[in-house]
């Protein structure tokens, strides 16, 4: 009945046949439909290249190559990055389960560098996750990090949107190392064209998202049979960012090499401090506490063929490390080593990173942050360290 009487009223207004309106019924109709398609596909891609900071709710992650337009970021300043670094381990990348929480700290902050804000440890860097987390950062200025791990999930499932096809990731892997730190890892190869091949997908997708500090874990393990390929790694990721006149630093955790031109590839090295109970640092170039040589990349034996060092209490989850060591000091004896490591480092032109978050034993006995597993400064916790670090980044 209705669609009679709508017959009617449109042969009365046309003045037209009936069987003429019923075509003209189905033509408007059908155009009523094709316009609100048109209208959602406006929308949606106006919604997907807007600024993330005007989005209410969280976008779902959807690995796509659309990028967000933003403002280049300044040149990196080395110097200020030496003064005023901090680890904020997987801030991009939701590592910490107050993730909100985590970005009000940083935005309290005097960080400028964000080191290991994007986290890459068996999985792969969810970029929509990435872009979400950079619009809830309101700092000015910020330099943020890229760690590019050693340690690969053989079976991760990822898509390169630019050839139509899933990344293999167990080619990537280096013979004999599944599961070297347990399961679902592996040994990464830079003599691998698959893994140079995602290295090249990943770095490139962070440049046009404005990240600027690129730093390979462990370089020495990933060498593999392949180490000829470092320099052309590194060139390619430099070409790729003055193309789009990105300016950006590039570094790794080099252990204990001390060959002068594989370290010069690099604008600096990175790695831990080795603190004791005391806050105390050694005077040789490895802790001597591990049976290999773990490199004290202060020493001179290192720092001599850099051409920049950053130091940071480091951490892997087990009670030696120097974060686990330090959340068992007490709170104004941690202030005092914070502050001890920043003087004493910077009087050598290095950078001491402030920590922001990282990870812990479980049971180690001492403060944390959201969890036991993981530190915070925030005052929201335990550790409550972040007045004191804001002071001495503020250089007071």
């Amino acid at each position: 009945m209705l669609l009679k009487n709508i017959m009617e009223k449109i042969k009365t207004f046309l003045r037209i046949p009936v069987k003429t309106s019923y075509a003209v019924f189905i033509i408007l109709t059908a155009a009523f439909f094709i316009g609100n398609l048109l209208w959602i596909e406006t929308h949606y891609a106006s919604f997907e290249t807007a600024p993330v900071s005007i989005v209410k709710k969280r976008p779902h992650r959807i690995q796509s190559f659309a990028k967000i337009e933003r403002p280049k970021p300044a040149p990196v300043s080395m110097e200020r990055l030496k003064r005023q670094g901090c680890v904020a381990d997987g801030l991009l990348s939701e590592y910490n389960p107050d993730w909100e929480q985590f970005a009000a700290l940083i935005n309290r902050s005097h960080c400028y560098y964000l080191h290991r804000a994007i986290e890459t440890w068996a999985k792969p860097p969810d970029f929509e996750t990435i872009e979400y987390q950079m619009g809830q950062i309101n700092k000015k200025d910020i330099v943020y990090g890229m760690f590019l791990a050693e340690a690969l999930h053989p079976g991760a499932e990822y898509y390169n949107n630019l050839e139509n096809r899933k990344f293999d990731f167990g080619k990537m892997c280096q013979v004999g190392s599944f599961d070297v730190w347990g399961p679902h890892t592996c040994r990464a190869d830079f003599g691998s064209g698959e893994y140079r091949e995602y290295l090249r997908y990943v770095t490139r997708r962070a440049i046009d998202l404005g990240i600027q500090s690129f730093t390979f874990g462990q370089i020495y393990l990933q060498e593999g049979d392949g180490r000829n390929y470092v320099p052309k790694v590194v060139k390619e990721i430099r070409d790729y960012a003055k193309k789009k006149k990105i300016s950006i630093v590039i570094g790794a955790q080099t252990g204990a090499i001390t060959e002068p031109n594989y370290i010069k590839i690099f604008d600096y090295i990175e790695g831990g401090v080795g603190i004791d109970e005391s806050g105390n640092i050694e005077s040789g170039p490895c802790l001597t506490s591990h049976e290999s040589c773990w490199a004290l990349l202060w020493n001179n034996k290192y720092s001599s063929v850099a051409k920049n060092v950053l130091l940071h209490l480091d951490w892997t989850g087990i009670k030696s490390d120097d974060l686990d060591i330090f959340v068992r000091m007490p709170q104004e004896k941690r202030a005092e080593t914070l502050g001890n490591l920043y003087n004493y480092f910077r009087e050598k032109n290095m950078g001491f990173l402030m920590p922001f978050f990282g990870v812990l034993d479980r049971n180690n006995g001492g403060c944390y942050g959201p969890k036991k597993r993981f530190y915070s400064p925030d005052m929201a916790y335990s550790c409550r360290d972040e007045n004191a670090i804001n002071e001495i980044l503020a250089g007071n």
